[in-house]
């Protein structure tokens, strides 16, 4: 029997656009239009990402990246290996970039930049592919003018490149389970969705969530299960070096991370709505409303969908099901809400299963979690919005409500460093005197101090020493989650040896976070302790306020 499948796709793009097939428009217009709708909101997007890139000072993370990632040979792997697998393609990537352009600013942070446009044209490409135009452009702007979406593509890690991935994971797994019936399946999106959902992967292992969403939407669609199982049999093979790097680090890599509360799921549902993106910017007076507005239309569109998938079921119940599957029009065929469902398991799945595996299992970051289904919010709110039930001019204007309330949250954020090792460097720099000496805690601090200065330059030789970890600054090795506090015999050695200590610290552990967090912050508690007793004077100045990069001169 024929499947009804590509009509329904077809009455799709014209009935839902509510207007008639463009008979008289010349083909070249019509690839014009075609164009338009992925180029603008792409350029948007990649003006957004690449201004002032550079402004913005490097934080801890992105330095244990740089540090990482400019080791060479075995030292590389060791080096990776340490972060469990986690990120490993990224490193992978920023340690050829390195090796190519160096590691300025703009080189470390660019390939960032470089996915969040190319997400923004995949996002519209899956919208056009799911809905219509005008959804396609507005999931587009939506997704672009976000404050998270436009931080992390800003930034040298990888959860740009995870949107990147995982979005083009969905797009090929649509173009492989949306076909005829008797179709067989597309080799090329077969090999595309493996290699995607892999590269996914490979830059965070949060990406898997994603897995469980596609596999639920093809369940409701009722599709032959066996192209993307085999699919995923492949990607379980391809991560199985990931699975063993992770086993080997075990869950000490996130110590750090309490169970979720509700500031957590408060900051979780803020990136999801693009409203906020504590504890790095502080929530605008504009933020609340956005978060109101947003989550208010996000409970209509799942409200509304869930109420056609009841109504189609009822439909099946009452034996009306083989009507609507000869007339596909009238919208009692289950499959006629595949977009809809796929765009809402891509939103509650990931996220349901973060909030779970972080009360259950191990506690993880909600809100970069969130990062997974940040494109899928866009695209849900998009579909509700441009819905052609919904008059144009009520459509037009919550999609611009919306983005006037994400911009101004965005437009702060520009050049501000929550966690500013820039101003921290330039101040020890500027008030060093020769014989003076520098310890950090933890020691990954030293990571971020040091790119500043650079290797082997004047800033080097003008920089106190390092005994606290005791390494020259020609000497660029990663500290990742370095805690160690030196013995008390160790720590007066360097009091005798130091007239003026300067004392570096971030990150210090959390006095009520959880075991191992608590017990790092202790342990700074009594190394600043002992270096408060052993010298006469003592000054402080703090720079940022997320994670506050603390300066403490101590002097005889």
């Amino acid at each position: 029997m024929t499947s009804h499948t590509p009509t329904i796709r077809a009455d799709r793009d014209t009935v839902r656009d509510g207007a008639r097939p463009r008979r008289g428009v010349a083909p070249a217009r019509e690839r014009l239009v075609e164009i338009a709708v992925i180029a603008v909101p792409c350029a948007i997007a990649a003006l957004l990402a690449f201004y002032e890139i550079t402004a913005r000072s490097l934080w801890l993370d992105e330095a244990a990246s740089v540090a990482i990632a400019s080791q060479h040979g075995v030292a590389l792997w060791h080096a990776m290996e340490h972060d469990g697998g986690n990120m490993l393609a990224f490193y992978a990537l920023l340690h050829v970039l390195i090796g190519l352009f160096g590691d300025g600013l703009l080189v470390i942070r660019f390939v960032s930049a470089l996915a969040s446009a190319a997400t923004i044209a995949i996002v519209c490409l899956l919208a056009r592919r799911l809905f219509d135009r005008r959804v396609a452009v507005a999931a587009g702007l939506l997704t672009a003018v976000s404050l998270p979406f436009v931080y992390w593509g800003q930034d040298a890690r990888s959860y740009a490149l995870i949107m990147t991935f995982i979005t083009a994971s969905f797009l090929a797994f649509v173009s492989l389970v949306d076909r005829e019936t008797d179709a067989p399946a597309s080799r090329w999106a077969w090999g595309a969705y493996v290699a995607m959902t892999v590269l996914a992967a490979y830059m965070s292992f949060e990406a898997l969530l994603i897995v469980p969403a596609q596999l639920v939407a093809l369940v409701w669609v009722r599709r032959p299960l066996r192209p993307v199982v085999s699919a995923l049999a492949v990607v379980a093979g391809c991560c199985l070096p990931l699975l063993v790097l992770a086993e080997r680090r075990g869950p000490g890599q996130l110590f750090w991370v309490p169970k979720p509360n509700l500031i957590q799921l408060r900051q979780m549902f803020e990136a999801l709505t693009s409203s906020g993106l504590q504890p790095n910017f502080h929530l605008t007076a504009t933020g609340t409303p956005l978060q109101i507005l947003s989550g208010a239309l996000l409970l209509v569109v799942a409200a509304t969908i869930l109420a056609r998938l009841l109504r189609a079921g009822r439909d099946a119940r009452a034996g009306r099901d083989a009507r609507a599957r000869r007339h596909p029009s009238a919208g009692r065929d289950p499959r006629a809400s595949w977009p809809q469902v796929l765009v809402l398991c891509w939103v509650a799945v990931p996220v349901g299963l973060g909030v779970l595996e972080s009360y259950f299992v191990q506690p993880i970051t909600l809100p970069r979690a969130a990062l997974v289904s940040l494109p899928a919010v866009s695209l849900l709110l998009a579909s509700g919005a441009m819905d052609h039930r919904v008059p144009r001019l009520l459509s037009l204007s919550a999609v611009g409500v919306v983005l006037v309330l994400r911009g101004l949250q965005l437009a702060p954020s520009y050049g501000v460093s929550p966690e500013n090792w820039r101003s921290a460097t330039t101040h020890v720099l500027a008030s060093a005197r020769p014989g003076d000496c520098i310890a950090f805690y933890p020691a990954d601090g030293r990571q971020a101090f040091q790119y500043y200065i650079g290797a082997n330059t004047l800033a080097s030789a003008r920089a106190p020493r390092s005994v606290l970890p005791a390494a020259p600054w020609s000497e660029v090795k990663p500290y990742v989650e370095d805690y160690v506090s030196p013995s008390s015999s160790r720590t007066s050695q360097i009091e005798a040896a130091c007239a003026r200590l300067w004392f570096v610290s971030s990150h210090r552990g959390q006095k009520t976070g959880p075991p191992a967090s608590r017990s790092d912050y202790l342990r700074y508690r009594a190394l600043l302790g002992s270096l408060t007793s052993g010298y006469l004077r003592h000054e402080t100045v703090s720079y940022g306020w997320a994670s506050p990069v603390r300066v403490e001169l101590f002097s005889r």
